[in-house]
């Protein structure tokens, strides 16, 4: 223990103040460097270096398709004939006692459903190519959660709780398994929300912060615009790495005189991955060089699926060179508290080719088997009016769908009551698909921790159970 500041010599006082005089030199030096030097170590070993898993893992990687809003889940995936057949009736049960709006009779959907593939799995019209995959497909039809409220019911979906800020799940995700690839980041979200807890949703919280995403752009920025922020430097890599091991050789001296600082080190960190990311994240990002028809299987050229196209296609190319989590937002459109079938319908048109080329594509690279693809929103809708033509929340019954990385294909999960408003049968709580996600990645959930302010923190928490009838 040290009983006042520590004294400086004059040598160590020029060397750590302000880079030093030494930097006054550092430009004739560098017109003599030819090539860039060594980097220098920083600390203990890197966070992000790739960790085996707890046990043999299905998965490599997450995609996240995030339909934020919250889609209907008997518009789209959850057909429910009775409802059709007592449209304008009450509901014959009671409601739940917390809602977000006042809600009248039973509302049937304005799209027609048929069954699709071998698994005979019912679809609804607006979703026309995601209907040819889902045989590879599934479906999850009796999720619930906790929180009726977007903000709740968004950090519930990401972080696993809907009242304090937690680590969201690519954090831990990267946090139990590092990075394939040390020259990108481990966990990419692409055009995240800014409200409902904005950066809380793709945030670190008290994990290292070398475990939060890396944005690029966010929903209100064309996907076509988006990039890595900051990753093309205008001083030559010589210099920057000579500024880099400068800052790692302070931190040093530091060290050995205070003891190590985690925020001061995290910086660092961060700073040599910018550098490395320099050269790797432009590549990524290129489009220019995928083929026309790997384009137009995503939708880019048009004007409707352009977007989300792009994002989908970029989270290929995450995913394909070893990015661990990367999340795809479609931002904030599907919150239809009137103008269902209006709205509905153009959502589910951005989307749905996109999702499909981005399956089709996967499947055909070799990628499907060993990805994990999750498509879902914050909750469901309910089945009962709201207005004339809208749908009040509905955390009591959702649908989502997997597909890859160590699922069962061409199979449906849980399911509601015969008009869609609780779950029922194999319910799943978001705990339990959280559980399941990091299983398919060979991760014990209730073993992935980190202690914080005194306790064991998860993902989980204290809950959650792995779905094992979904595993292949």
């Amino acid at each position: 223990m040290r009983n006042g500041p520590a004294r400086l010599s004059r040598r160590e006082l020029l060397t750590t103040t302000a880079l030093g005089f030494g930097g006054l030199a550092l430009t004739d030096l560098l017109a003599a460097a030819e090539t860039a030097p060594a980097p220098r170590p920083a600390g203990p070993p890197d966070p992000l270096r790739p960790r085996p898993p707890h046990f043999p893992a299905r998965a490599k990687r997450v995609i996240f398709l995030f339909m934020h809003g919250g889609p209907s889940q008997v518009d789209t995936f959850d057909y429910k004939p009775k409802l059709t057949a007592d449209d304008n009736k009450p509901l014959p049960f009671p409601k739940p006692r917390v809602v977000s709006s006042p809600t009248g009779n039973l509302l049937r959907s304005p799209f027609a459903f048929k069954q699709y593939g071998k698994s005979g799995a019912w679809v609804s019209e607006i979703f026309p190519h995601i209907a040819g995959c889902v045989d590879d497909l599934c479906f999850i039809k009796s999720m619930h959660g906790s929180n009726s409220r977007h903000g709740g019911a968004l950090l519930e979906l990401h972080t696993g709780s809907d009242t304090f800020v937690r680590p969201c799940m690519g954090s831990w995700v990267t946090y139990g398994l590092g990075t394939e690839n040390r020259d990108l980041p481990g966990f990419v979200t692409i055009c995240p929300t800014l409200s409902h807890g904005g950066v809380n949703n793709y945030s670190s919280a008290f994990l290292p912060a070398v475990y939060q995403a890396t944005p690029l752009g966010n929903a209100g920025t064309p996907a076509s615009q988006v990039t890595v922020p900051f990753v093309k430097g205008t001083t030559p890599r010589s210099q920057q790495r000579l500024e880099l091991n400068l800052l790692a050789d302070l931190d040093h001296a530091r060290s050995a005189e205070v003891g190590a600082d985690a925020a001061t080190e995290g910086r660092i960190r961060s700073f040599e991955m910018a550098f490395r990311m320099q050269s790797a994240a432009p590549a990524v990002q290129d489009l220019s060089k995928e083929t026309e028809e790997t384009k137009r299987l995503y939708g880019l050229g048009d004007p409707a699926t352009e977007n989300f196209g792009r994002q989908c296609l970029m989270a290929r190319r995450f995913a394909e060179a070893g990015v661990r989590f990367v999340q795809c937002s479609h931002s904030y459109k599907w919150d239809q508290h009137e103008n269902l079938k209006k709205d509905h319908s153009t959502n589910a048109r951005e989307v749905d080719k996109p999702i499909a080329g981005l399956l089709t594509d996967l499947k055909r690279r070799g990628l499907l088997e060993d990805t994990l693809v999750l498509w879902g929103g914050e909750f469901g809708r309910t089945p009962v009016a709201e207005g004339r033509d809208g749908r009040d929340h509905n955390p009591h019954a959702f649908t989502v769908f997997l597909a890859g990385g160590g699922v069962k294909p061409g199979i449906t999960h849980g399911s509601t009551d015969d008009y869609g408003y609780f779950a029922t049968e194999n319910k799943v709580h978001i705990h339990d698909l959280h559980a399941t996600m990091l299983h398919l990645l060979g991760l014990d959930h209730t073993r992935l921790t980190y202690r914080h302010a005194g306790r064991d923190f998860r993902l989980t928490d204290v809950h959650g159970e792995v779905v094992r009838a979904v595993l292949s």
